[in-house]
């Protein structure tokens, strides 16, 4: 993606030499001859790195220009053009929030100068914000894993991040990490300086939802007071997540798929056309060939977003991976909340390895965190643990669930959860580790099955 600059200055020879000698430097450049035209570009399109601006110009002073730019993007250097060698002049622009200053006259190789130094001190400022945003994510979670699964998850990772896909697809349960592919991709890919942005697209209405996406443009609908950029937009040679987008409306569907196919999209309520260049990741925990059979889902858009599929394993099926990834959550919580506890115990990673993990990790995490934070031991035992982890006279749940299907497991422990929760479902979601959404999908199931066993039964007896 070039790096983009925005060139304001009333003479027009100044704007046509300037804009051939930067667009030779590999820079994509907008030229404007008035504050207002060159505030409302600043405003129309995704704010340029840097502005070179002219202090004198028919309807604005500098220095109140320089003030609005900053206000759109305050990481944006901004280089003043002044007609006089005013020392004083140049000390209040510094003040004010200019990057630098340049004389008229000046020659080329001063403004290139200039330029360049603004544009590696933009970038490096950029750099220096994500670090801090990675390393919060670091401390938060890790993709721990070196089950066979999780090493061909992976392996892919990497091969995706350094092409050039532009669309990924990631499916499997709630709780499993798909986000943190996400996060892979693009901390390991060329776009790693560039923003990460998600959006949940269960969590917004249709309207809401393309609005969050590519914005709108003021005066769009009633309380639309200014333009505001969506996350496409801000995404702008980075990664955008869309979670859930199984859940996403048909109508921006349908957006979704004209912005893949051309890499523009118009806010709400606009009528040109903006280029950016991101790479999707969408994630799913529902089975999208299912929701195209039921219409509620574009065949298009599938294919157009399954470039590369990724399929993050449920937990129950990563084998040793539960005690490692027990281990670091048993490690880094200690370490946040200053408590003794160094080790699991046998019998503990036994119930570990024999608990179906309905959540998954996040479910894992939360166990492991609610332990360490109540109690206060050297070795984690399983009576730290809730109550499920447990069967009736001690020991660990057994590994069949006492003839019981895994199913049947897995629908037990949600209705217990249920009942210590009062059948709160927002409650039982959080201690499960799944959204509300995948809690009320889930008993829909279990309904379904219990109404296909008791007609099953019914048969029987009949037939008797």
């Amino acid at each position: 993606m070039k790096p983009s600059i925005l060139i304001i200055d009333d003479e027009p020879s100044v704007g046509r030499s300037l804009s051939l000698v930067l667009n030779d430097k590999g820079w994509g450049v907008r030229v404007c001859h008035t504050a207002a035209d060159g505030l409302a570009a600043a405003q129309s399109s995704r704010c340029p790195q840097v502005v070179l601006l002219d202090h004198n110009l028919p309807d604005a002073e500098g220095p109140s220009v320089l003030a609005k730019l900053k206000e759109l993007d305050p990481r944006v250097r901004v280089i003043m053009i002044t007609a006089f060698g005013d020392t004083s002049l140049a000390v209040q622009l510094i003040k004010a929030g200019a990057y630098d200053f340049l004389t008229k006259p000046y020659d080329l190789d001063q403004v290139l100068h200039a330029v360049d130094s603004a544009w590696r001190d933009f970038e490096t400022q950029s750099r220096l914000d994500l670090y801090r945003i990675r390393e919060q994510y670091t401390e938060s979670d890790h993709m721990v894993g070196e089950s066979s699964p999780m090493l061909e998850v992976r392996s892919i990772i990497g091969k995706v991040a350094g092409s050039d896909a532009t669309s990924v697809l990631v499916s499997g349960e709630s709780g499993t990490g798909k986000e943190l592919v996400a996060r892979a991709i693009h901390d390991n890919s060329g776009r790693e300086t560039f923003p990460f942005m998600d959006l949940n697209c269960s969590s917004f209405s249709e309207q809401l939802l393309e609005n969050e996406l590519f914005g709108h443009e003021k005066g769009a609908f009633t309380d639309a007071q200014d333009t505001k950029p969506g996350l496409v937009e801000l995404t702008d040679g980075g990664t955008l997540f869309l979670d859930e987008v199984a859940d996403m409306p048909l109508v921006t569907q349908a957006k979704l798929l004209r912005f893949l196919d051309s890499r523009q999209f118009k806010r709400v309520g606009g009528t040109r056309d903006l280029d950016v260049d991101i790479r999707v990741v969408a994630a799913t925990n529902k089975s999208i060939e299912n929701e195209i059979e039921a219409g509620r889902f574009r065949e298009d858009l599938y294919y157009r977003l399954k470039v590369v599929s990724i399929h993050m394993p449920p937990l129950r099926d990563r084998g040793d991976d539960i005690l490692l990834l027990a281990h670091h959550f048993l490690n880094r919580f200690a370490k946040k909340f200053s408590r003794r506890f160094r080790t699991i115990s046998t019998d503990c990673a036994e119930a570990f390895q024999s608990y179906p993990w309905p959540g998954n990790v996040r479910e894992l995490k939360n166990v492991v965190e609610r332990a360490v934070l109540l109690e206060d031991d050297t070795v984690l035992q399983p009576q730290h643990l809730p109550k499920e982890f447990v069967r009736e006279g001690g020991g660990s749940l057994p590994a069949q669930g006492a003839l019981r299907s895994l199913q049947e497991v897995v629908d037990a422990h949600i209705l217990q959860v249920l009942e210590q929760t009062n059948f709160n479902k927002s409650q039982a979601a959080r201690i499960l580790g799944i959204s509300r959404q995948s809690l009320l999908d889930r008993l829909k199931r279990v309904e379904r099955r219990n109404e296909a066993a008791s007609e099953k039964a019914s048969t029987s007896i009949s037939r008797a």
